[in-house]
């Protein structure tokens, strides 16, 4: 569960496609930025494999913690529509041995970052030895009372699947999302990767945020948000 320790900080964000509104399916790129509202995060412009890209990194005192981080968007509520993001996420040097580099976007994010639904990846078991732990490439959560564990002790295989993944190599994500469904698409696949046909939050809304794991050296670029017509 994420612990709600909000540390406010300055990243910067620039619009791009003109005066277009992000709601009218601006582009964002994460290179230049505004105030973003953060939890138990910090945020640094980097350029990461040949691109500029925001880093998240733990708050000031985090730095051995074992949570989640949220960096939230500036933007109207987001209900329905399509996210698509560039990611790329490694365990941090010295993170114990079970992380995988948790890295992934959050969306209908409640006021206070009470209650939200995410879409996540864990790059180091995209091509690790043993089957069952490739099954757990990619996971579905709804914060904080649908946590992985819940929902794989409810619903084994249900919330999360294999996709070919490489840690630290950047990662195309597309998010569909519709009334009380969700789609999540690697690589420019043609077909979803992981489907979800009961979010836990309803046909809901909310922000937009990019979401990682304090043990995680994570990254994200190239921003784009399309609302549906």
């Amino acid at each position: 569960m994420l612990r709600l320790l909000r540390d406010l900080v300055w990243m910067s964000v620039a619009a791009v496609l003109g005066s277009s509104s992000l709601w009218a399916g601006t582009s964002y790129n994460l290179d230049d930025l505004q105030s973003v509202p953060m939890f138990n995060a910090r945020a640094e412009r980097v350029t990461y494999r040949g691109r500029p890209a925001v880093q998240l990194l733990p708050a000031k005192g985090l730095e051995n913690a074992d949570d989640g981080m949220l960096a939230i968007l500036p933007g109207p509520d987001f209900k329905n529509g399509t996210i698509e993001v560039d990611l790329a996420g490694a365990p941090r040097a010295g993170a114990p041995p079970n992380m995988r580099g948790f890295i992934g976007i959050a969306f209908r994010v409640h006021p206070n970052a009470e209650h939200f639904e995410c879409f996540y990846l864990r790059p180091a078991n995209g091509r690790a030895d043993d089957q069952l732990q490739r099954n757990h490439s990619l996971q579905y959560v709804s914060e904080p009372d649908f946590g992985w564990q819940r929902l794989r002790k409810e619903n084994p295989g249900v919330y999360e699947s294999y996709a070919d993944l490489e840690t630290g190599a950047w990662t195309k994500v597309k998010i569909v999302v519709s009334g009380s469904k969700a789609q999540l698409f690697i690589n420019g696949a043609d077909q979803p990767s992981l489907i979800v046909n009961d979010l836990k939050l309803g046909d809901s809304h909310g922000e937009i945020a990019l979401w990682s794991h304090t043990t995680t050296e994570g990254y994200f670029s190239n921003l784009t948000v399309k609302p549906a017509p």
